[in-house]
């Protein structure tokens, strides 16, 4: 067994390190507050290839692994968890169905322009009504065989990356027959299809996301992704992988908030000395770097099985229940070490102490994956 990264990856980590303390941290707070969506940046991290990572050169990507991904996803995390889940949407959700199950043209039209990071596409599966029980979709897909369209109508909740100023897409799925579930592609701005405004939320405030509604919506034929009734198969291996990109977000959480909080340890004192020398509060810092290394083991190990062509469903399942909920408590534990400043806005671990509770919620929550990972041991759970 070896642990090293690659001297390749190591210095890809120094780059995406190096862009997110440079174009990211100086701003968040700002994004933060205004609950802004910084379109500007998030067209720099195209420039700089992240978007592109995971797909062929011959097509425009960097031919990277799946682990130079979940590095790149640590590395933003550490700085801000809503830049990173653009990122995990944009690539996880939002491209890889068109690689996995596009046409040709469908690639060109939709694909190339996501790999470039010039575009956005969204991934339309959850619903009001059907939470963690994907297949109980109500939104419906009607084949107009006089015109050769689908007619959509139903709704989408929570969907990331939906209404940006650069979203090119949403591919939703859709009841399209008896016990038949397919993937659709929807254009932005197309007729039927509404972008509600978004979503006041506890955090990820710099993130883009809402609930899309579809009246009557029209799309061509050819907008079919994957074969007719193939769409909830695509989706749910399309979330395995997501479950990495996840459980990447809570490593780098948790590793910003074992470093904010070595560092504040280390210049706040009372009762005549550091904090750091108190019991009560090395403990807590010593059980997060633990907690830290089994986390990054366990979505290394999953990521390193996806790039083997290995099966992930219970390795990603176990990397995003383990890595999400130690996020939660880091955080909530750098809350703790900085005392009064912790509870304070302009104190980084607040914004992460926000944004962490998702991060057991969305790509399936802790329950889905315990039930997941249950079923993979051979019990009999029920849903």
């Amino acid at each position: 067994m070896n642990f090293e990264l690659t001297p390749e990856q190591e210095e890809f980590r120094k780059v995406v390190r190096g862009f997110a303390e440079a174009e990211i941290a100086p701003f968040i707070e700002e994004w933060d507050k205004e609950e802004r969506f910084p379109t500007e940046t998030v067209l720099k991290m195209g420039e700089i290839g992240l978007f592109g990572l995971l797909f062929p050169e011959e097509i425009g990507g960097g031919g990277a692994d799946f682990l130079t991904y979940v590095i790149a996803l640590e590395e933003l995390a550490r700085v801000d968890s809503s830049m990173a889940i653009t990122l995990e949407a944009g690539v996880s959700l939002g491209a890889m169905p068109f690689f996995r199950a596009g046409t040709e043209e469908q690639q060109r039209r939709w694909l190339l322009p996501m790999i470039e990071g010039k575009a956005l596409g969204a991934f339309g599966l959850t619903e009001a009504h059907s939470g963690s029980d994907a297949a109980a979709t109500r939104t419906r897909a009607t084949l107009d065989e006089a015109t050769g369209e689908w007619v959509i109508n139903g709704q989408k909740t929570f969907i990331t990356n939906s209404g940006t100023d650069i979203t090119s897409c949403v591919t939703v799925t859709a009841v399209t027959g008896e016990r038949e579930i397919s993937a659709i592609v929807v254009p932005s701005g197309t007729p039927g299809f509404a972008v509600q405004p978004a979503y006041r939320k506890l955090g990820w405030h710099a993130s883009d996301t809402h609930e899309l509604v579809f009246s009557d919506c029209r799309v061509p034929a050819e907008n079919l992704l994957g074969e007719r009734g193939s769409g909830f198969k695509l989706f749910m291996e399309i979330l395995d992988e997501g479950r990495i990109a996840i459980a990447a977000l809570g490593v780098g959480m948790a590793q910003a908030c074992l470093e904010t909080s070595l560092s504040y340890a280390h210049e706040r004192e009372a009762f005549g000395g550091p904090i750091g020398r108190y019991q009560g509060v090395a403990f807590k810092i010593s059980d997060m770097a633990v907690a830290l290394e089994n986390a990054r083991n366990l979505t290394y190990k999953a990521a390193w099985l996806r790039d083997q062509g290995l099966p992930i469903r219970r390795a990603a399942a176990m990397a995003k229940l383990y890595s999400s909920e130690i996020a939660v408590t880091a955080t909530r534990e750098a809350v703790q070490i900085h005392g009064g400043y912790g509870f304070m806005e302009e104190t980084p671990v607040a914004r992460f102490y926000r944004d962490a509770k998702i991060l057991e919620i969305g790509e399936g929550t802790s329950e889905i994956q315990r039930l997941l990972i249950a079923r993979d041991l051979g019990l009999p759970v029920d849903t």
